[in-house]
Parts: C-alpha cells; structure tokens; sequence
C-alpha cells in the first residue's frame, strides 16, 4: 500500500479552514486528501490525478469519509484552467507531492521499477502517447546524453548512451531490465558495488516521459497566483532538480528584487506576496524513516501568501 509521506507535517503545515477550498494536486492512493477532507465542514476539496487506477482507489477512499471532493482526471499543470470551470478562482491552500506512489513502482506492468521485469513505460497518464519505451528506442544519442545529465545528473551519461545505440543496431530494447543490464555495463564496478546504477537513468526517463519539471514550474506559478492571502502551498519533493525549481520560484515570491532594496520605500506592486513557512527544507522523522525506506530522499517546503 502507498504510505504518504510527511503526511501529517504536511497537513498540519496547511493550517486548514474547516470552511475552506483546497487542493491536492496529486492526490496519488488519497492520503493527503483523506485527511484533508476529514478536517473539512462547510469547506471543499478538489484532487487532480492523470492515473486512473490512482483515482478510482482513491475515490472509494474519499467517498467513506465524506462528500466534499471532487476528483479531476488532469495533469496539475492544468488546475487553474480545470478549476475556473468549476467557477473557483481562490483557494485556501494546495499541496504538491512529487513523489511516485508505491503502487506505480510496486506494480509491474507500470515499467517503472528497476528492480522487476517488465515493458518499458514509465507513463503517469496510460493515455500518454510518449512511453519510456519511445524515448530508450527512438532518441537520438545527444538527446539521450541530455536528459540522462540534465535529469538524472548521471556521471557516465555518455557511456550508458553509446552502449544503448550499440544494442539498439541488433534489436529494440523492450524491458526495464534489458536497460539494467546495458547501463549496469556502462558503469565502473565501484559504482554497482555502492548503490543500483539504474536509478538515476530510470528518473531521468521518467521526468521526459511525464515532462515532470516543465508542468512543476507552471503548476507553482498557477498555483501561488490563485491562493487567497493566508493560504499556504506545500511542496514535497524527492530529488534536487524538483526542490531546486520549488525554492527558487518561493525565493522570487518572497523577496524584493535586489536592485530596489536600497529603496527607503519599496512601490506595493513590487513587495513580496509570499511568506516562507519554514527557511530549511523539513526532512522525515527518524521514525518515519525507519517505517518507510522510500521518505529518505524527501524534503517539504511550505509558504503562505501574505497579500
């Protein structure tokens, strides 16, 4: 089963208004919003999810608690658009939570998992045209070499990309664990003995197949633009090309621009519209970490608008 992690730090983080209209805009197996609804009187809550398997789980979850939700089957990147219809321009509070479910790594036919054979997918949404499949079979070796740096921060990008070509002139690679196998032979021992080589080439197909860090930079700015003052945005991230977007973006939010600070008068258009919660990120409890190995790479950064 899905563990959510920070689950109560985050919610708590939230200060929910039982009279209020929130969002979870990855509600995932339902936890976050399980609990937000339970907090809820007079108030709202909308989920956004593109996985359905995720939302039909969840919806039965939600509908034993109460009748406050609704779901939205839609990449967050969409909420502002996808909320206006529902005639909801203000929120009291959003939570992001960037992790990947257990469920979509524990379940084979996902092909997310490094660990079990399966068809390379990796797809949030199963509509999706792009699959991992696509991107390992049909990218060029510079394109590859890009993501596996750029979202991956992989070492040896260069050498998993050219024995991926060399192996693509004999036949198409179809599994995740084929790919193991090519990037397990294009890595130094030390570098197998230490930790699975895989990982950080399996996240960088990942992040390109979803396009995850284009759709998190626009959902931030959506998401801060809607939020009524008062109203919190809570963001737990679990690699540091996602927690580096969410800090810069609550930086430019939260300060004046340098070039004005000298002014005895900072003009209102120029003031800050948000305030950071917390100034270091805020990491899982020794407990937590101990029940659930998967929180050990995540960090929660909170921040409330003030005007």
């Amino acid at each position: 089963m899905h563990y959510s992690v920070l689950l109560n730090e985050a919610i708590d983080s939230l200060n929910i208004d039982e009279n209020g209209i929130y969002v979870d805009a990855t509600l995932g197996y339902g936890g976050h919003s399980s609990l937000i609804l339970s907090k809820l009187n007079k108030g709202f809550l909308y989920s956004f999810d593109q996985d359905i398997d995720a939302i039909n789980y969840s919806n039965d979850r939600l509908s034993k608690i109460s009748n406050s939700y609704e779901i939205i089957k839609s990449n967050f990147v969409n909420l502002k658009e996808e909320l206006k219809k529902k005639n909801i321009d203000k929120i009291n509070g959003i939570i992001f939570d960037l992790g990947v479910s257990s469920p979509q790594l524990d379940e084979k036919d996902r092909g997310f998992s490094y660990h079990q054979d399966s068809r390379l997918d990796m797809r949030m949404d199963k509509d999706n045209p792009l699959s991992a499949y696509e991107v390992v079979n049909n990218y060029s070796k510079n394109d590859l070499i890009k993501i596996f740096r750029d979202y991956g921060e992989e070492k040896f990008a260069v050498s998993i990309a050219n024995n991926i070509l060399k192996y693509r002139e004999k036949k198409n690679i179809e599994t995740t664990l084929e790919l193991v196998d090519i990037i397990k032979l294009s890595v130094p021992e030390r570098v197998k003995r230490e930790k699975n080589p895989a990982k950080k080439v399996f996240q960088a197909i990942r992040i390109e197949v979803n396009n995850e860090l284009d759709v998190l930079s626009k959902a931030l700015e959506d998401a801060i633009s809607i939020l009524k003052p008062g109203g919190r945005i809570v963001v737990i991230t679990f690699h540091s090309l996602e927690d580096r977007i969410v800090k810069n973006i609550f930086k430019k939010y939260s300060e004046v621009p340098k070039d004005l600070k000298i002014l005895p008068f900072v003009p209102l258009e120029y003031q800050p519209i948000l305030k950071l919660i917390n100034k270091d990120v805020i990491l899982p409890s020794k407990k937590e970490l101990e029940e659930n190995r998967r929180s050990r790479s995540a960090k929660m950064r909170i921040a409330e608008r003030i005007r």
